[in-house]
């Protein structure tokens, strides 16, 4: 299904993770040597983006979505994943992911976003008026504003 225009800044923002994703299983096993500078570029990404992603989705589209009994257990579902990846933030923050953490933590976080767009947000588009649709996307433009909406790619050492 096409997503909804109000949902796509949203959408845009998993991209930018899911390539984050994507690059880390390419690179994996990770090499102890890289361990570091992968946490760097994963804590940067929180920082500039998924952080006011996740508030985001808290404060506008998941209460949307609770509307709806059947909806409720999957944004239960994904409360426990935001909370989950925002303590695998906090290690990459401290650099104190080991390098099997790294790779699990894409793993997850990959898994997390196709969640959110293949059901929760295939559902609120079946499920809302347009009417409605159009408020979360205004109060998604409000909430994004501080984030990034640019792909951050990490400097190389020199």
């Amino acid at each position: 299904m096409l997503r909804d225009k109000n949902l796509v800044p949203l959408s845009r923002q998993h991209q930018h993770a899911l390539a984050l994703c994507v690059r880390i299983e390419r690179s994996s096993p990770i090499e102890e040597t890289k361990r570091i500078l992968w946490q760097t570029e994963i804590a940067q990404q929180f920082e500039a983006e998924i952080k006011v992603h996740f508030a985001a989705e808290e404060k506008v589209v998941f209460p949307a979505a609770c509307s709806f009994d059947g909806l409720r257990p999957l944004v239960d579902d994904l409360l426990r994943e935001h909370a989950f990846l925002r303590s695998c933030f906090e290690k990459a923050e401290s650099r104190q992911m080991r390098a099997e953490e790294i790779t699990e933590f894409a793993r997850r976080l990959s898994e997390h976003i196709r969640k959110e767009e293949r059901q929760l947000f295939e559902r609120l588009q079946q499920l809302l008026r347009a009417e409605e649709m159009r408020r979360i996307g205004r109060e998604l433009d409000h909430a994004l504003e501080t984030a990034s909406q640019s792909c951050t790619l990490p400097t190389p050492r020199q």
